[in-house]
């Protein structure tokens, strides 16, 4: 047995690990589900990009607003009860959603009301879950628990939307019912999981405790380098916001295409995600990272010219395998050099910096195709992200040099 397939076994016996990687899939089939009712319901109501663009801000603002207490939190207190009461709240979501459905009720106003209780879920959840999910396992297998983590989200963003996509076009109404038994299934599962080691010290909820997160940041150049790039890049990068657009103006491919299409790049993704859990990326890091972030970019630029409903899936799926490196090369650095008893703080601030970028890039996406147009908006947020990697490849040389998963000041010994 090589060590590749050594570590893959040893991964899977992490019992905990395990149920958590369970609980993500399940949790996330249900949030795509509702990600893409919603937004196909928002189009459908108001035919306006803008509209779009505004589910992203709507979910931002929690982000920013929360952050400082998400991380203190997830530092603070049971960080599985934190992940377990956000799954609750996409529970309530459905609920409401489902229930105006039912009574004919729906409308805008109450689906930003849903959308706006989903984004405080998931600020709370998203860091928090990262977090946790390093303590899962010994430190030797993190990496390939992240992209093993990947392969999770990635699957689930496969199979919900296309799911999704096939039940909304039978009844967007039995949607609610399948989302309510993943969320189920996520709340039990995450019941069950139990931690390694001993429980985050709970520190006096002191001003400066909760802002150790940022003075830990600013005090290692790669961290912040790190998270600024993803933070520029997807903001320029939130073409998938106006996926309903592609589906019913440009592609006219309808609900089941905009399934196939918000699936596409999960596709790439997962592919990416499975080979990285069996061969990791170990060396020549952070070049890699540059490259795959002008990958990025490329494929999103191909999607936004593309009337060709093929070949803006086949640009999909590499725009996702592309993402997938880069997520998993940031995630790893982002853990290795942060010590357990800061993690919740500086995985909040890196949510609010990388997650909710996607929620300010879609909005940046809603609005720039409001006043120009789908298609130049897409194009214009390429080419932008091109212009920030090579940008911070100036600002950062550190980045490009990272050569192994290790901390800073280990490299440097080894150089």
């Amino acid at each position: 047995m090589n060590s590749a397939t050594a570590s893959s076994a040893r991964l899977i016996k992490q019992r905990p690990f395990a149920l958590f990687w369970l609980a993500r899939l399940a949790s996330t089939m249900g949030y795509q589900m509702l990600a893409l009712t919603i937004g196909w319901q928002i189009y459908e109501l108001t035919n306006s990009a803008f509209d779009l663009g505004l589910v992203g801000l709507i979910q931002f603002v929690p982000a920013v607003v929360l952050t400082l207490l998400i991380g203190h939190a997830a530092d603070r207190y049971d960080r599985r009860s934190i992940v377990r009461a956000a799954h609750c709240v996409y529970a309530l979501a459905a609920v409401m959603i489902t229930t105006a459905l039912l009574t004919e009720t729906l409308g805008r106003n109450l689906l930003f009301i849903a959308v706006f209780i989903i984004g405080c879920a998931r600020a709370f959840e998203m860091p928090t879950a990262h977090a946790l999910a390093p303590t899962l396992v010994p430190p030797s297998l993190i990496s390939r628990a992240i992209a093993a983590w990947t392969s999770a989200n990635q699957t689930a963003v496969i199979c919900g939307p296309a799911l999704g996509g096939l039940i909304y076009a039978i009844s967007p109404v039995l949607i609610g019912f399948v989302c309510l038994i993943f969320f189920a299934c996520s709340i039990t599962l995450v019941t069950l999981v139990t931690g390694r080691g001993r429980a985050p010290p709970r520190e006096p909820p002191t001003f400066a405790s909760v802002l150790a997160g940022f003075h830990y940041i600013r005090s290692r150049r790669r961290l912040l380098g790190v998270i600024t790039l993803d933070l520029f890049v997807v903001i320029l990068g939130g073409a998938t916001a106006l996926l309903p657009v592609y589906a019913r103006d440009i592609l006219a491919v309808g609900p089941i295409g905009l399934g196939l299409l918000r699936s596409a790049p999960a596709v790439g993704a997962l592919i990416t995600a499975i080979i990285l859990s069996r061969h990791p990326v170990e060396r020549h890091i952070g070049h890699k990272m540059f490259a795959v972030v002008g990958i990025f970019g490329v494929a999103t630029i191909v999607f936004g010219l593309s009337s060709s409903f093929l070949v803006s899936l086949l640009a999909l799926a590499v725009l996702g395998a592309s993402d997938a490196v880069s997520i998993v090369i940031r995630f790893s650095l982002v853990q290795i050099e942060t010590p357990d008893e800061k993690r919740g703080r500086v995985s909040a601030i890196n949510y609010l910096f990388v997650g909710s970028s996607n929620t300010l890039g879609e909005f940046e996406s809603g609005l720039v195709a409001a006043w120009l147009g789908a298609i130049p908006s897409v194009v214009i947020g390429g080419l932008g992200s091109l212009l920030v990697a090579g940008t911070w490849m100036v600002l950062f040389p550190d980045l490009r040099r990272i050569d192994r998963f290790e901390p800073a000041d280990r490299e440097q010994v080894r150089s």
